[in-house]
């Protein structure tokens, strides 16, 4: 997102945190890129955690915190799996195709659901009670930066196998 680029070190604190989420959320959709479907699928480590699958649960998180937290909207009313662990798992109609759309679709969601609220506004949608916009941008941050590392690993042992 080149447009935020400028706002990583000026502009408002809120136009900051924005742009930080919109290069993580880029971030982890580029970790799919040149890939072919079976890289992308590739499971390299014990857990679910592929690279499609992050991005897929990447997915799960941005519905999770902007939709269910803020709307209190649940997740079978939003369509998404109940666990985590659902959320990693891939099915046969998965695409990077498909999964990138949905990513792109629930990060404008996203940012369309929280545009006419302040960082110390409330929402109350979440098991943990009232939160303010703030803590749930810091979350989501610390959350797809450590998914942006996952990421980072899986895509250079699948390079280095080529």
């Amino acid at each position: 997102m080149a447009h935020h680029g400028e706002h990583l070190t000026t502009g408002s604190l809120r136009e900051q945190m924005e742009a930080l989420l919109d290069q993580h959320r880029a971030m982890l959709t580029a970790s799919l890129a040149g890939l072919t479907e079976e890289e992308a699928r590739r499971s390299l480590v014990p857990s679910l955690t592929t690279l499609l699958g992050l991005v897929k649960h990447a997915t799960f998180v941005e519905r999770v915190w902007f939709d269910e937290a803020v709307t209190g909207h649940s997740r079978v009313e939003i369509g998404i799996p109940t666990t985590v662990d659902e959320s990693f798992t891939l099915t046969p109609d998965d695409t990077i195709a498909s999964i990138t759309a949905a990513h792109l679709d629930a990060c404008a969601a996203s940012r369309a659901a929280v545009a006419h609220l302040g960082l110390d506004d409330k929402v109350s949608g979440n098991r943990r009670g009232p939160l303010p916009l703030s803590w749930i941008y810091l979350h989501v941050l610390r959350e797809l930066a450590q998914h942006c590392g996952h990421a980072d690993i899986l895509r250079e042992q699948v390079l280095a196998s080529r």
